[in-house]
């Protein structure tokens, strides 16, 4: 078993919430091939998409409080048994509509996964030591949504978009082998009560009657949902309007996925001299230059790749120093209620970054501007909230 503190167990958290993404980012390339395989419309391979990102919200609001009952490693193994069942249906679905359902169910399997490892962080840490370890987790996380999109054209390209869940099926299985022989139970008091609709209601108000919650929580949420934003309408910006193959549209993702990496790093870097809040402040103003630059970009009618990746690295180096650090600041002050804050804070985070992606996807058209303005918005609020709740979550952070 892996021990407290050591990166052997920070790399196995990464790569438990590295499910999400890499369910997510590796099949982007194949959109256009699995409209035309299935017979499906653009709306609806989108669908697939946005269904993803519900599923993986609904599924959050239950492991949480589940494995404050009953321990975090057997319901995350329950979870990846879950993921790996499903993704084999994805794999051989023969109608958009199956595969839309599938991805559904999917989602709830891997939705464990990111829950539970910000359960085990609080298990373990508190404050800014939990921000840096959710930053190193980042980091390390942040290699999924830089080769994934690569590994799905290539594999899109050689073999078809049927073996891209194939080999998550294989992800899924290596994840149930590493749990159950690596991973220790780390919650060390488990509640008391059983779980049931009412008691998993009572947790969830506790966590959200507390307004340092809900601050961080709209930090995460706004910066989360320009992700999705850039997730829903890149593969069809780059490849159907900017003319990318499959193969280029994975290496140009995976390019500016690199900015995700290198605020991941800068902040856990930071997280000492600065400090939670610093960090969040900071990262916030990446998102709004972000966003900004790719107005501008849209604006002047540029259409280079380029001119969509170098912004949207820049606001995904801020969500590296935000996303981490809201987390932490939302789940510090519930040690007794880690699984419940961090099902809320998933759940919240992910129906906004599904509804934004959503809203992306339908209206996109013969232009970048539903693109653009979604993640302009979205870096912009963040900053906005940083900004308007100094006051709410200074008060929270006095002893």
């Amino acid at each position: 078993m892996l021990r407290p503190g050591t990166f052997a167990l920070t790399a196995m958290l990464a790569g438990l919430t590295a499910v999400g993404p890499l369910t997510t980012d590796m099949y982007l390339p194949s959109l256009p091939d699995i409209a035309r395989q299935l017979g499906a419309s653009t709306a609806e391979v989108q669908l697939t998409l946005s269904v993803y990102l519900i599923g993986f919200a609904i599924g959050q609001l239950f492991y949480g409080p589940i494995s404050d009952r009953h321990g975090r490693r057997p319901v995350l193994l329950a979870a990846l048994t879950l993921y790996c069942a499903a993704t084999i249906v994805c794999a051989l679905a023969t109608s958009i509509e199956m595969l839309i359902v599938a991805r559904g169910v999917q989602a709830i399997g891997g939705s464990g996964g990111i829950v539970l490892a910000r359960a085990i962080v609080r298990d373990l840490y508190s404050g800014a030591r939990a921000g840096r370890e959710l930053s190193l987790i980042a980091m390390v996380m942040a290699l999924a949504p830089v080769i994934a999109p690569v590994i799905g054209g290539a594999m899109e390209t050689a073999f078809g978009w049927r073996s891209i869940f194939f080999a998550l099926v294989g992800t899924g299985i290596a994840g149930v082998g590493t749990v159950w022989l690596l991973l220790p139970e780390t919650l060390a008091a488990r509640a008391t009560e059983g779980v049931s609709l009412s008691s998993m209601l009572a947790s969830y108000r506790v966590v959200a009657r507390k307004k340092a919650f809900l601050a961080y929580l709209g930090l995460g949420a706004a910066s989360y949902a320009g992700l999705f934003a850039w997730i829903s309408g890149a593969s069809f910006v780059l490849q159907s309007l900017y003319g990318l193959s499959p193969f280029d549209f994975g290496v140009a993702f995976a390019l500016g996925s690199l900015g995700y990496m290198a605020g991941s790093a800068l902040s856990a870097r930071l997280a000492g001299p600065v400090g939670l809040d610093g960090v969040i402040g900071i990262g916030g103003c990446f998102l709004a230059a972000g966003g900004l630059c790719m107005i501008f970009a849209v604006a002047l009618g540029l259409t280079s790749a380029a001119s969509m990746i170098v912004p949207v690295a820049i606001y995904l180096a801020g969500l590296g120093m935000v996303l981490p650090h809201s987390i932490a600041g939302a789940l510090t002050p519930f040690p007794e209620r880690a699984g419940a804050a961090s099902s809320l804070f998933g759940f919240v985070q992910q129906c906004a970054g599904a509804l934004c992606g959503a809203a992306v996807g339908w209206s996109l058209g013969a232009n970048a501007w539903p693109l653009a303005v979604a993640v302009a918005a979205m870096g912009g609020a963040t900053l906005l909230i940083w900004i308007l709740t100094r006051r709410i979550r200074g008060a929270a952070a006095k002893p």
